[in-house]
């Protein structure tokens, strides 16, 4: 490497003495090396050259991309010309010599900007949609630098409906139907990318199917519960009679049973009339 050039000699160091083997020599090494931007935008243009330190006489050279030789390429002399710049073009560039191929230089990095493109709309979950459910739409495409900005219309509409990669919609109605399309920008353009949202109304048959089913459930649960309500009740009451005390009647007569006692007077009077008919 062109690092290791340097002024080099030995020294020989004994007992008795110390002795330096001068002037010695000099190395000096020769390498290829790529010459070109960093970065260049898409339909600019951009020349990488192809440099050595080495005394030739009219060398060829061969220039390679991603370590594959390039033949469709303007190559002049040491220069690889790219002519119009497209994303394609970004790769790792090396040269060599004709001649000694396996001596090629250290390899360049080039970086292309472009504006997004290859854009897609997806929608998740994918297959029929009804009203009622959700659905997400996404986004994606590819630029440089990436794409951080996306934004979400609805055709007819006169503005955004939501924003970011991803925008979804919950409880989806009929009135969401039609064509949606999300923008996506980079500082070098913007790119559209559509989606057609289709949404099956719910029919009038099956909506009265649910209220039904609900009505029958709320019902049911009702009626249990009063039913439950109900038992808790009775079994409370029965519980309540069986726990009053039984009084014996045992040592105590029965007066029930006994005629109430007639009057005295009234007794007088039946013998008072007995005697006078006599």
């Amino acid at each position: 490497m062109k690092k290791d050039e340097h002024h080099f000699y030995f020294r020989i160091i004994t007992k008795e003495e110390r002795w330096t083997g001068k002037p010695g020599v000099q190395l000096r090494v020769t390498e290829l090396h790529v010459e070109a931007p960093e970065e260049v935008t898409e339909g600019e243009t951009a020349d990488l050259t192809c440099k050595t330190t080495c005394s030739l006489t009219d060398p060829t050279f061969i220039w390679y991309k991603d370590g594959r030789p390039l033949t469709t390429k303007t190559i002049k002399n040491n220069q690889l010309h790219l002519q119009t710049v497209s994303s394609e073009d970004a790769g790792s560039y090396s040269c060599a010599v004709r001649g000694s191929q396996h001596l090629r230089s250290t390899a360049h990095r080039l970086r292309v900007r472009y504006p997004p493109k290859n854009g897609s709309v997806s929608i998740s979950p994918s297959g029929e949609i009804v009203e009622g459910s959700s659905v997400t739409l996404t986004c994606s495409s590819d630029g440089n630098p990436p794409v951080k900005n996306y934004i979400w219309f609805k055709e007819g509409g006169t503005s955004p409906v939501g924003s970011g990669q991803n925008y979804s919609i919950i409880n989806i109605t009929a009135d969401h139907s039609g064509l949606y399309y999300c923008e996506a920008q980079n500082e070098h353009g913007a790119l559209n990318g559509t989606v057609m949202v289709s949404v099956k109304r719910q029919s009038l048959l099956a909506v009265w199917i649910a209220v039904g089913v609900g009505s029958f459930v709320l019902l049911l649960i009702t009626v249990l519960i009063c039913i439950y309500r109900f038992s808790e009740g009775w079994r409370k009451r029965e519980d309540e009679n069986t726990d009053q005390p039984i009084h014996a009647n045992e040592g105590h007569e029965d007066h029930s049973a006994r005629p109430p006692p007639e009057d005295e007077s009234s007794v007088y009077e039946n013998v008072a009339v007995f005697k006078k008919q006599h």
